[in-house]
């Protein structure tokens, strides 16, 4: 099956440089983040690819990158065979490619507007593209969003605070859908909710995707909901894929040391007694990352290489990994 979604060696720069006269002033240089560094990876049509991670290894940015709210320092990102374009063009094909990507947000209420209710919330997607023009085509199109979300036309008279955490995010979902789009980025999209509450939003998404041939990225910080919702998974770490492969390949069997971190640490009733490898180490600087592989100050299998020189994502028999001890082994 060829691939729906394409990023292609994708990176984003970021100049986090004090004011000009400070820096005149202090003699100090131009400072710049490298947020996500050569990114590439695809999505087929109809799965879901998560991307987990730590908190700052790049995740969120290379969802801004996909749906166009920030733009690529280097690398292409296609769409079903098109370019994406920034959200800053306005021709008809720019607008046609946010049709079919939208987002859903982490924190439901602070993305849903206070002052609307719901049905002008959900109902803004079809008057800006100009879906439906007629009043009654519309309202009728909106209670039919709402009951995909499992939500009632009446629920479309109130307002976002009238609602539960779950209850906000289905009408985030409701809006999304809205566009009639055939890709969802979902960042974060239940970890302000609790855990029953996210079963709920987890299993209408999958619903959801198998009625409507949806494709997902999710992405998460959270290894049980990945392992829920998620086809594939790829690991990320100071804005570099380390690991990607099927769900089943990565989790049974995770070749990077970093991916073996982050399964160790998910309570396990059945992991009880037994000796199991500490998240050990912070996080280090991404405006000062380490020589070598990035990992390298925090890694139990270290050795010669991992200081010198970075590990290239190497394809496998059944995954690619970016790792000298597996490359090496």
């Amino acid at each position: 099956m060829s691939a729906f979604v394409q990023l292609n060696n994708v990176s984003k720069t970021f100049n986090v440089s004090a004011p000009w006269l400070n820096r005149v002033l202090e003699r100090k240089p131009e400072t710049f983040l490298h947020a996500v560094s050569d990114v590439s990876f695809d999505i087929r049509r109809g799965e879901t690819l998560a991307l987990v991670g730590e908190s700052g290894c790049g995740k969120s940015t290379v969802a801004r990158l996909i749906v166009g709210l920030y733009t690529p320092s280097r690398g292409s990102i296609t769409v079903d065979g098109k370019l994406m374009r920034s959200a800053d063009e306005t021709n008809d094909e720019a607008r046609l490619m946010r049709r079919k990507v939208q987002m859903i947000f982490q924190d439901p209420y602070a993305s849903l507007n206070p002052r609307w209710r719901v049905a002008d919330i959900v109902a803004e997607p079809i008057r800006t593209h100009k879906l439906i023009t007629d009043s009654a085509a519309v309202d009728k199109r909106v209670a039919e969003l709402l009951g995909f979300v499992k939500l009632t036309a009446k629920d479309g008279e109130k307002y976002p605070h009238q609602f539960s955490g779950g209850q906000r995010q289905r009408i985030s979902i409701a809006r999304a859908l809205a566009s009639n789009p055939e890709f969802l980025i979902c960042d974060e999209p239940t970890s302000a909710l609790d855990v029953s509450v996210q079963a709920q939003v987890l299993n209408l998404m999958k619903d959801l995707q198998r009625e409507m041939g949806l494709t997902y990225l999710f992405i998460s910080h959270n290894l049980q909901v990945v392992h829920h919702i998620a086809d594939r998974v790829g690991v990320m770490y100071l804005g570099r894929l380390v690991e990607i492969g099927d769900k089943s390949v990565v989790f049974n069997d995770p070749k990077h040391p970093y991916t073996r971190m982050l399964l160790d640490a998910i309570p396990d009733l059945h992991m009880t007694g037994k000796a199991r490898t500490p998240v050990a180490g912070e996080v280090p600087n991404p405006l000062n990352p380490p020589t070598g592989c990035a990992f390298n100050p925090r890694c139990p299998k270290k050795f010669g290489p991992c200081d010198q020189t970075r590990p290239e994502l190497q394809g496998l028999a059944d995954r690619s990994v970016a790792c000298h001890a597996v490359t090496f082994s």
